[in-house]
């Protein structure tokens, strides 16, 4: 595709019409003249592509070079009442993007719809920066992006320490999982309000971490006492995307043993969703839960804890292993279990991909991986949100892990 001249102009012609465009209606807005509008960035993008074309690199920055300083004497001659660069950015940025038309067309094309919306977005983006986003917020995210993208990195990805249990890259995962699934609930309470911001956002960040959910809504609600019955709701529901991943991961590794675990997981789901629903109607009748969210986005102790918690279960579970060995499928599956449900299923649905046990057998270990799952939850519920958090969240986790035994002592009374 990069080898065709035409695709590379129409690219080109594209991108510069499209930002020229966003340009021209920026500069009659404007009460001052502006020198830069749809035709100067059409042209600067097809000239960015032509030097790139017949000359290289080389060409290409004598030209920047050129159009930079015509930029420049030409922004001093309308300076306008807006001492920014963004147009004169623009148009370098255009021709850089005409440049890379002439060998990536669909990532130049990309680009210069980014760079058109960005710039469309001028008003939204300055209100949300300056108005919505709080000095503790706006730290918050600077703490998120150092957690991220500074710190992840440099960890060691290995397991080491007692049991050689522990692998630190992992476990620092599971903190920004914390870090980002408790900013996301309170971007979700600042967007929709309290008592339906958190359950939505518990059942959506239950794909990622059930577990991590429930920690995160647990420091929600001891954080912010008003948004209890909402909280209570985001855990419990967050169950519900557990149950969904499950069946998804068990489907695609063998599904014979999905067929097997129909039943249980129904059941389980639609425990999950009941109780979860019913917390939502209450947080939606309680009329001083919709209070405006001040503060911090997440609380980095409470998330260090949780990340603490969680070294200690894979410790004494990596403990447990090494003292006693794998004593059977079973034993195997219920260690999985306290870290992660999905990893014990995957590992039980491989054995009878594999053939050394039937869909019906799998059945078994499987809810116990659940359940012991369901205890690691218990342990966070009670230490992440308080006495009112466990007490509500609690009862749900338990009515949940026992529909899905339930389901399946049923379908074992029925089968022959």
């Amino acid at each position: 595709m990069a080898d065709h001249p035409l695709l590379t102009l129409a690219v080109t012609l594209g991108v510069g019409l499209l930002i020229g465009g966003e340009r021209e209606r920026r500069k009659r807005q404007k009460p001052s003249p502006s020198w830069a509008g749809i035709r100067t960035f059409a042209v600067v993008s097809m000239v960015g592509a032509l030097s790139q074309m017949l000359g290289g690199a080389l060409l290409l920055a004598v030209a920047l070079g050129a159009v930079a300083a015509a930029a420049i004497i030409e922004a001093r001659r309308f300076p306008g009442e807006d001492p920014g660069i963004t147009t004169e950015v623009a148009l370098l940025l255009t021709m850089l993007i005409g440049a890379l038309a002439v060998s990536q067309p669909a990532a130049a094309a990309g680009a210069g719809v980014i760079v058109a919306i960005l710039l469309a977005a001028r008003t939204p983006l300055h209100n949300f920066v300056g108005k919505m986003i709080s000095p503790n917020e706006g730290r918050d995210a600077l703490i998120f992006a150092a957690a991220t993208l500074v710190v992840l990195p440099l960890l060691p990805d290995r397991l080491m320490g007692p049991f050689h249990a522990l692998n630190p890259h992992a476990i620092w995962i599971v903190l920004v999982l914390i870090l980002g699934i408790t900013a996301a609930g309170h971007i979700a309470v600042r967007l929709l309000g309290a008592r339906f911001g958190l359950p939505v956002a518990g059942l959506a960040s239950g794909f990622v971490s059930s577990v991590a959910t429930i920690g995160a809504m647990g420091m929600r609600a001891r954080t912010t006492p008003a948004v209890l019955l909402s909280a209570v709701a985001g855990a419990v529901l967050s169950t519900v995307a557990t149950v969904l991943q499950m069946a998804g991961v068990i489907a695609i590794t063998n599904l014979p043993t999905l067929r097997a675990l129909a039943v249980p997981l129904a059941c389980a789901g639609l425990m999950a969703v009941g109780y979860g629903a019913a917390f939502t109607l209450r947080a939606l009748r309680h009329p001083t839960e919709d209070q405006p969210v001040a503060g911090h986005a997440f609380s980095l102790s409470s998330a260090i804890t949780f990340a603490v918690i969680l070294s200690i279960i894979l410790m004494i579970s990596a403990g447990l292993r090494q003292e006693f060995g794998d004593a059977g499928t079973i034993a195997g599956a219920a260690l999985a279990g306290f870290v992660d449900a999905h990893a014990a299923a995957i590992s039980i649905a491989a054995l009878v991909a594999s053939g050394f046990m039937s869909p019906n057998d799998a059945v078994l270990p499987i809810l116990v991986g659940l359940s012991t799952n369901t205890l690691t939850k218990l342990i966070f519920a009670a230490t992440s949100g308080g006495r009112a958090f466990a007490l509500r969240v609690i009862p749900g986790l338990v009515l949940v892990a026992a529909a899905s035994w339930i389901g399946a002592a049923a379908m074992w009374a029925l089968t022959p």
